[in-house]
Formats: C-alpha cells, structure tokens, sequence
C-alpha cells in the first residue's frame, strides 16, 4: 500500500467523525431550529455583507430549486430581507435583517465555543497542526470542485440504451453487497423491477437517465411515474460507480431528474434509502427532500434500517 493510500481511510474516519460532531447531521445546528444550508447561507450572506440567491448558490454548491425554497423560509422567518440590486434591477440583494444579524451573532458564538472547547484539550503546537492542516486540506477539496463542472467527460444521457439493465443492475448488486451485506435476492429485484419499468419508458410520466464515460454507464437515476400511484414520482436507481464518486455526477443526475419532476408539476417525489449513507442524505436534502419515515428492512438479505425521503413540489 502507498503512502498516500494509507492515508485516505484515518481522513475518511476523520472527516465523518467531524461532520457528525458538528451536528451536520442533525435537523438543526448551531443551537437554532435551522437546517445546516440555512445556518451556512446566513453565514454567508453576513461575511458578504449582502448578496444574491445566484452567488449564494455556487458557493454553497446547491442548485437554483433549493436555494429559492431554502431563501423563501428565511424571508417568512425575517432573517433576511430581499432589495432589488442597485446595478441591475433583475436581481434581488440578500441582506441580513435586525433579527438575521441577532441569530447569526448567536451562531458564531456557538461555533467559537465549540471550536475553543476542542482546542483547549490540545497542547499549542498541536493547535497549530489542527489549524494549518484544516486550511491546506479545505483549499485542496476547494480545488477539485473548482476544476468539476460542465467540462468533465461525463455525459448525461435520456432514455434506455442498449446494456442498461445489466449494466445498473451490477452497479447496485456490487456496491450493495460490500456496503449492506445484500445477496441474490436484492440483485434480482432490482433486475426484475428495472426490466419492468423500462417496458414502461414509452410512458410520459416516466424517464431515465444514465451518465456515460467512454461509452461506459458509470451512474443512473429514473424517476417512476406510476408506481407509488397519481401525483407521486418515485425516484428509483440513483447510483454512480465508486471510481467518479466525488466527481458531481450524482448532483447532475439528480438534478436532471428533478427537473423532469418540476417540469410535470408532480406533487411529491418520494425514495427509499438505506442507512450509512450520508453523503447520499446530504445531497437529497439539499435538494429539498426531508426524512418522514424509518423502519427496519430485511427483505434484501440482512437487517437494514431503511429511510423513506419526500420532497414537496416547488
């Protein structure tokens, strides 16, 4: 094993443990009754001194849907207040109200007190380490998803393409073997259940996207129409392969199936997942999905606690 292969795990393990010690996966944070995107947006727009809903989406890396949603809440709530921009009046300033300013001063009282606690139990060249190494190693993550975008090779692709079926297929049969311990019976439901629906691609309601590299399927996610019943479209499917995790392929995927959802103007859209997925939770809830329902599951192979996710339409 290299060096730098060695090393990837301990900063895994260290980078979940800091995201769950942060409280970023609970409900709220930083001692309010707001959602993480929310708590980071106002942080935001305070350090900006104002600013609009299209900046505010590329630095928090949310797409245009959620960042409305998200920005109507705190409007109601009075954090912020909405002006039309002095240099050009189609776009609205974002700035901190009275009651904004208050809780984000709240907020960075409960950051600093969070932070100093953890400090104070190292020795001071430990700090120093702590410091510059969060620094150098944000400004790396920072990089690569600077040079992620629409230049990639990855291409999303609509429709059924020859090899699909098996193609997903052995995506979820492999992932989920090692990351739940799933046997045959997940792999031939999901065959059986992905043969099923693409008889029904010819339907309106229902669509399928694949992202391809070098002509290979390395990601999908379809949205199902009719099976949950009228109104509700079921988001089915949605995987990448392990080599471009990280690559923003799972965000262009979603978010063209959740275009296809708002352009049809279903009510809800509504998925299962599984528990120990977090990266999967963090990207449907910035994209405005909330959990409403747990229970233990064990008809793939092994015990699971599964997760139901609805989001509401726009």
């Amino acid at each position: 094993m290299s060096a730098l292969s060695s090393m990837i795990g301990p900063i895994q393990t260290a980078s979940r443990q800091l995201v769950r010690e942060l409280g970023f996966m609970n409900a709220s944070i930083a001692g309010t009754a707001l959602p993480p995107s929310a708590v980071h947006a106002l942080i935001e727009i305070d350090m900006r001194g104002g600013t609009t809903a299209r900046d505010l989406g590329k630095t928090l890396h949310l797409e245009k849907s959620s960042v409305s949603r998200m920005l109507r809440k705190l409007v109601l709530s009075g954090d912020i207040i909405e002006e039309p921009d002095e240099t050009d009046g189609r776009f609205k300033t974002l700035a901190l109200s009275a009651a904004g300013r208050k809780r984000v001063a709240a907020v960075h009282a409960f950051a600093r007190t969070q932070v100093a606690d953890a400090l104070n139990r190292l020795a001071p060249a430990q700090r120093t380490t702590v410091a510059e190494g969060l620094r150098l190693y944000a400004q790396s993550l920072a990089a690569k998803a600077d040079d992620v975008g629409n230049d990639t090779p990855i291409h999303i692709l609509t429709g059924h393409r020859p090899g699909l079926i098996g193609r997903i297929t052995e995506m979820h049969a492999r992932y989920y073997a090692q990351a739940s311990g799933f046997g045959r019976p997940f792999e031939t439901g999901v065959a059986s259940g992905l043969a099923a629906f693409c008889d029904r691609l010819d339907r309106p309601c229902n669509a399928i996207w694949t992202a391809v590299l070098d002509d290979e399927t390395v990601g999908s996610v379809a949205i199902d129409g009719e099976d949950l019943g009228p109104g509700i479209a079921h988001l089915r499917w949605f995987i990448v392969a392990d080599h471009i995790r990280g690559s923003g392929t799972g965000r262009r995927l979603l978010s063209a199936a959740l275009g296809f959802v708002d352009e049809r103007h279903f009510p809800e859209t509504h998925l299962w997942t599984f528990d120990g997925l977090a990266a999967a939770r963090h990207l449907y809830e910035r994209h405005g999905f909330s959990c409403v329902e747990e229970r233990i599951g064990t008809q793939w192979g092994s015990e699971v606690l599964e997760r139901r996710f609805v989001r509401q339409c726009l």
